[in-house]
């Protein structure tokens, strides 16, 4: 074989090749040392804006439901609570007990206050839930700010009968401030 030969693999390159076959003309350029280079803001790849609501935002939708069935029950109890204290009061066999007068004039308006505050709750809640499917990120961050109050006031003054709102809540933070919910809240509005 000779160096001229054209079936020769290690001779020298034939001045006319064909376009398109063997090397390009040029090569493209070497890629940096480094990092590597970040993804536009707010995307990356592999991640899609969700088109239907996650599973865990969903049951954290649904958990809220649950609560402000739980807080409506408690407001009834409270306001059944504070009548039958007033009636207690007017009752004349408790008139002369002057122990149970002061502590029926104390707490009637303490469980009126408590009504009133659970109603509020209770319709803050429902605020909140119906927002999951046009909520944005604030939303989503009020939901964490009401899971964490929730769970702490089933803690202190109910700790028994608050244990159930307390998990509830608990898991309603959880699942709204884990990935799903974040993406869930983030996704651009059209």
């Amino acid at each position: 074989m000779s160096y001229g030969d054209p079936n020769n693999p290690y001779g020298a390159p034939q001045g006319q090749q064909q376009p398109g076959y063997g090397y390009p003309e040029q090569q493209p350029p070497a890629p940096g040392y480094g990092y590597p280079q970040a993804p536009p803001v707010g995307a990356y790849a592999g991640a899609a804006a969700p088109t239907t609501m996650p599973g865990t935002v969903n049951t954290a939708r649904v958990l809220l439901w649950i609560i402000v069935g739980l807080q409506i029950i408690g407001v009834a109890l409270f306001a059944f609570a504070a009548v039958t204290v007033n009636a207690a009061k007017n009752d004349d066999t408790l008139k002369n007990n002057t122990a149970f007068q002061d502590l029926a004039d104390q707490s009637s308006g303490m469980i009126w206050a408590m009504t009133v505050f659970a109603l509020a709750w209770a319709v803050f809640a429902i605020v909140l839930a119906t927002k999951f499917n046009s909520g944005r990120n604030g939303v989503r961050i009020t939901l964490l700010v009401f899971g964490i109050i929730t769970a702490v006031l089933g803690i202190y003054p109910f700790v028994v009968v608050g244990l159930i709102h307390t998990v509830l809540a608990i898991l309603v933070a959880v699942f709204v401030g884990n990935a799903n919910g974040k993406a869930w809240f983030n996704r651009p509005q059209y």
